[in-house]
């Protein structure tokens, strides 16, 4: 056990996520104080060893090291701001979800305030919390990460990004939007294949290993990107890349083509631009330049 894990810690919010994080470290043996706006949600966290607060103030008076797990950004200042003047001198490692410009204001505001501030973006469920698969990404102040570094890793692996508070943030986003998208392409073809009276199941079965597969195209088309040269050989066009049979098929199928329909619109705009003999990755330059 290092030396951090003997730091007294305050968790403020305990949905189903900051009760995850909260019971990791009460599970490790850390001095772990909980709060809740709502009452109900320490029980099971004071029946393993954690002390309730009665009231937020008491939670940041209780603690050096402060994490918060709250509904939003309002909600962080919401909680935090009143008692601003307690939190000058203490750490505070904020796991809430926010923007990135977000989570540059709270490194501002507690910058000013005197508190030492790191902001995280939690890439897992609140199951996967302290078990193989789960990772925090951090950004902001380097000195709070390592000198808490092994409590962090409590909950997962952690990463750090840079003094840029809003960096782990944008990382999150980027990659949750990725898992999004690539669902919504899954659910897309169970919507066609459903007619036909395939399940569901059935079809997943086969999507998972073709997607795995496909996940290997990711560096190549990296590589495109950076480069920034579309005629690389080897690439398919965006011409032979045109999806309209697939939304007729859709049509046909009688379901909604939305998913389909939106790569077809980042394609069309590079072809109409006069780029159709280029690669299927230039259509990043549709998303990097909305149409007006």
């Amino acid at each position: 056990m290092t030396e951090n894990h003997h730091t007294d810690v305050s968790v403020l919010g305990l949905g189903a996520m900051g009760g995850a994080l909260a019971g990791a470290l009460v599970k490790a043996g850390l001095r772990t104080t909980v709060w809740n706006r709502s009452a109900g949600k320490a029980d099971q966290l004071v029946a393993q060893g954690a002390t309730e607060a009665a009231s937020a103030a008491e939670a940041v008076r209780a603690s050096r090291l402060l994490i918060t797990c709250l509904f939003d950004h309002d909600s962080v200042h919401e909680v935090l701001d009143p008692l601003v003047d307690d939190l000058a001198g203490r750490t505070l490692i904020n796991v809430t979800t926010t923007k990135p410009e977000q989570a540059r204001q709270l490194a501002a505001w507690a910058a000013e305030a005197g508190i030492s501030y790191l902001d995280g973006g939690i890439m897992a469920v609140p199951s996967m919390i302290g078990q193989p698969g789960a990772a925090i990404l951090y950004s902001g102040s380097e000195e709070v990460f390592r000198e808490h570094a092994a409590l962090l890793d409590l909950w997962g692996t952690s990463t750090y990004y840079g003094e840029d508070a809003g960096l782990a943030s944008l990382y999150d986003f980027a990659l949750l939007s990725s898992m999004y998208v690539m669902f919504a392409g899954f659910m897309h073809g169970a919507a066609m294949l459903a007619p036909a009276g395939v399940p569901a199941g059935r079809f997943a079965k086969m999507a998972a290993p073709w997607l795995t597969a496909m996940t290997g195209e990711l560096a190549r088309y990296a590589e495109v990107i950076d480069g920034g040269d579309y005629t690389v050989p080897g690439q398919q066009s965006l011409e032979f890349s045109n999806l309209g049979l697939f939304i007729e098929t859709s049509t046909e199928q009688g379901v909604s083509a939305e998913p389909i329909a939106m790569v077809q619109r980042l394609i069309q705009r590079q072809v109409d631009a006069g780029h159709g003999a280029e690669g299927f990755a230039r259509i990043i330059e549709s998303i990097k330049h909305p149409a007006a």
